[in-house]
Parts: structure tokens; C-alpha cells; sequence
């Protein structure tokens, strides 16, 4: 039955490239045309549990089947795997009870995403209060754990992070001694940056208890402590008026329904020549819900938002939109150096944690990339202020000499 349920699903889903498939009894189905354009990957399903599982929920199995070994790859070809299912789901392929599951994953997101502070306060904990030693091993060596801005592909990690930060200050169009908020503060990159290289005053908060103690460390050894200071605070805690308000990949841990809290709180906190700068994670397709996957062992509470319902929400504000940019592969090449960071040191992570974990950042990585490349994901960098004169009338100042450099 389930073999008969899973050959039906991938018979649907793989329109392009190839999936060669050995079961638990030793036969083999092929799906797919193949082709030299698109990923041909053989894979093989030890066991009759993984097979029911993979036919009744293949989102939430495949990561865990290849966590457990329960599902292996020749060659361990996890990119050409995930690119193969990504780029037929794109397509919009999939049908069954797959398509049933992420149609009740859209309806009920709701429940799932309602990150009150204590919920916020322990899904973040869940992933950034890993040991800091595993990020040692992957980040660049500012511990950007987010998107970086590649004016190349060829453009180092390191480069790249610094080319992130200096756009970003740009935007904002600081002063020596603006009071600026960073809003997920990570361990505490951006804010060092803006105050040490812009003159900045910066409080930056963060629901991380590691990554705390490294920002404190890090602004006491660079002589910054008294420029710089970071709480452990919930963003609806904060209170008083900012100059400047930044927030870099956190928007991706507030949930759809918290979306008006979010920027009525921005408005709130924002002076009213204030200028706010918002970068997220962002999909090109219309809202939806967040692979069970990701959810269950990644980062759970977090969603990526479309561009729709997040401006839907700016739009009930006083907050102008005034510049929205789009990166669309900045994240992939980001994802590319994680990958090949971490795989030059997996024996590192595999003695922090074990194998198991091991094959399931590995699938993380993997996936995420495959999936800014493939199915619709994105970056978007939100200008806001409550006075649209708050920047000039162009981004000529961008780039003008004198403005961001890496």
C-alpha cells in the first residue's frame, strides 16, 4: 500500500530531472525523464517505516529519514537531491495528500506562529543558544548569521559580510551619536560596527542568552562597552525614541500574526526624522507555511514572509515605505560557504553533538540553499520612517563617493 502511495506522489512530483529509487526489498522505480539539464540522483529506503512516512508526509520524513540513515544517496549527492524536489515543487507538482497537508499547514499557521515572548523566548533558544563553538566553525569571523552582499560571486564570506553591514549603515544615513536600536542583535556584529566605524549610540537586544554573553564580551575587549550596550529584552519591551533602528534576520522569528505588533512597535520607537531598516528572509511566492521540517528541528515559530502581507501590515502604520530592495541569489552564495565551512570541519561538529546532527545541519544548509536557488525565496531590505523627506529622493547616495564600502 504505501509503495503503491509513494510511486503515485513521486510519479506526480519529479516532471524534471530523475529519481532512480531502490526499496527495502531491493527493486528499483525510476521517475522522471532525466535529461542533461536537471539532477538524475538514485537514492535508496532501507526500511518499510521510512516508506509509510515518506508516502504519508515526505516534507517532514525526508530530513529525518536522512538524519537516521534510514534513506542514503549515492554519493551523498544531497544537493542534487533537494535541488531535484525543490525545483519540481516550484513547478507546482506535487498533488495528493501532500498537497492536502501544506494546504492545512496554511490554514492553521496561525497557532503555530503566534510566538508570544515566552514562546519567542524559548524558540530561539532552540537554535541560537547552540554551542557557540558551532558557529565558530561555519560564520565569517564577525559571526554574521545572516544574509551576505556579494557585489561578485567570487567575493570572499568574510568580504561579503562586510559588504552587508557598510550597505546597511548606508541606508540608514547615520551621524556620529544617533541613539540606534538593533532589534536581534545575534552576538552583536552589527551594533559593534556601527558604533565603532559610524559613531553610533546602540542598544541591541536580543531573547538569546549565548549570544548575549559573547556581545557583552566582545564590546567590553573592543573598549565599546560604553557605546554600546545589549540586553536581554523582547523587542515589545523596549521603550524610549531611536534615531536609527536596524534588525537583521529577525523578522523571520516574529510570525504572520504578530506582524502589526511588530511595526506599530517600529513606530512607536522610531523619532519622527528617524529612519528604520528591516532585513529579512522573503519569498516571491503568495504567504504560506513553514516546512514541518525546518519547524520541528530548525527554527521552530519561524516563517518567511511575502512581501504582501508584510507590507499589508507596514501600511496600517505611520511607517512610509522608502525603499524596498530585493537580493535574490546573495543568499545561496551565502549558503555555499556555511556548507563548505562546516563540511571542512564536520568532525568538529560531529564531537560538540554527534553524527546524527551532524546530517541534519548538513540537511539544513543544504536545503536552504537549494532553496533560495530554486524555490522562491529571497531577501528583502525594507527602508521605513514616519517622514517620507527622511532620506533623499534617490539611492544615488548609495554609491556615491564618500558613501558604504565593504
Amino acid at each position: 500500500m504505501w509503495q503503491k502511495l509513494l510511486d503515485a506522489y513521486l510519479k506526480s512530483l519529479i516532471r524534471t530531472g530523475a529519481l532512480t529509487l531502490t526499496l527495502p526489498d531491493g527493486t528499483t522505480r525510476r521517475f522522471g525523464p532525466g535529461g542533461p539539464d536537471a539532477p538524475d540522483v538514485a537514492v535508496t529506503i532501507t526500511d518499510e517505516a521510512t516508506l509509510k512516512a515518506l508516502a504519508t508526509n515526505p516534507q517532514l520524513a525526508l530530513g529525518e529519514a536522512y538524519m537516521d540513515q534510514r534513506l542514503t544517496i549515492a554519493g551523498d549527492d544531497l544537493h542534487g537531491l533537494l535541488e531535484l524536489v525543490l525545483r519540481n515543487l516550484a513547478h507546482g507538482h506535487e498533488r495528493g495528500l501532500a498537497k492536502l497537508q501544506a494546504a492545512l499547514r496554511d490554514l492553521t499557521r496561525g497557532i503555530a506562529q503566534r510566538n508570544p515572548a515566552a514562546r519567542s523566548k524559548a524558540n530561539v533558544a532552540h537554535h541560537y543558544d547552540l554551542s557557540g563553538a558551532l558557529y565558530d566553525l561555519f560564520l565569517d569571523e564577525d559571526r554574521q548569521y545572516s544574509c551576505a552582499y556579494f557585489k561578485s560571486p567570487g567575493d570572499s564570506l568574510d568580504q561579503a559580510q562586510r559588504q552587508k553591514k557598510a550597505h546597511i549603515a548606508g541606508k540608514l544615513r547615520l551621524e556620529p551619536g544617533m541613539k540606534v536600536l538593533d532589534i536581534g542583535c545575534g552576538w552583536g556584529g552589527m551594533g559593534l560596527t556601527l558604533a565603532r566605524d559610524y559613531g553610533a549610540e546602540v542598544l541591541g537586544v536580543t531573547l538569546s542568552e549565548e549570544q548575549l554573553k559573547v556581545a557583552r564580551a566582545r564590546a567590553e575587549a573592543a573598549g565599546l562597552a560604553d557605546r554600546v550596550r545589549f540586553e536581554l529584552m523582547d523587542y515589545r519591551a523596549v521603550a524610549g525614541q531611536f534615531d536609527r533602528i536596524v534588525s537583521v534576520g529577525m523578522f523571520e522569528h516574529v510570525g504572520a500574526p504578530n506582524f502589526g505588533t511588530y511595526f506599530t512597535k517600529v513606530e512607536e520607537l522610531l523619532k519622527p526624522e528617524g529612519v528604520a531598516l528591516i532585513h529579512t528572509i522573503g519569498r516571491f511566492t503568495p504567504p504560506g507555511s513553514t516546512n514541518p521540517w525546518i519547524t520541528r528541528y530548525i527554527f521552530p515559530g519561524g516563517y518567511i514572509p511575502a512581501l504582501s502581507e508584510t507590507m499589508a501590515a507596514v501600511e496600517k502604520t505611520g511607517l512610509v515605505s522608502t525603499d524596498v530592495e530585493v537580493w535574490r541569489l546573495h543568499y545561496a552564495y551565502t549558503l555555499r560557504h556555511w556548507y563548505d565551512r562546516f563540511m571542512a570541519r564536520q568532525d568538529e561538529a560531529a564531537a560538540l553533538y554527534d553524527e546524527r546532527f551532524v546530517r541534519m545541519w548538513k540537511f539544513y544548509l543544504v536545503a536552504s540553499e537549494q532553496t533560495f536557488r530554486f524555490a522562491g525565496q529571497c531577501v528583502f531590505q525594507l527602508q521605513l520612517a514616519r517622514d517620507q523627506q527622511a532620506v533623499p529622493l534617490t539611492r544615488d547616495y548609495l554609491y556615491e563617493p564618500g558613501g558604504p564600502v565593504a
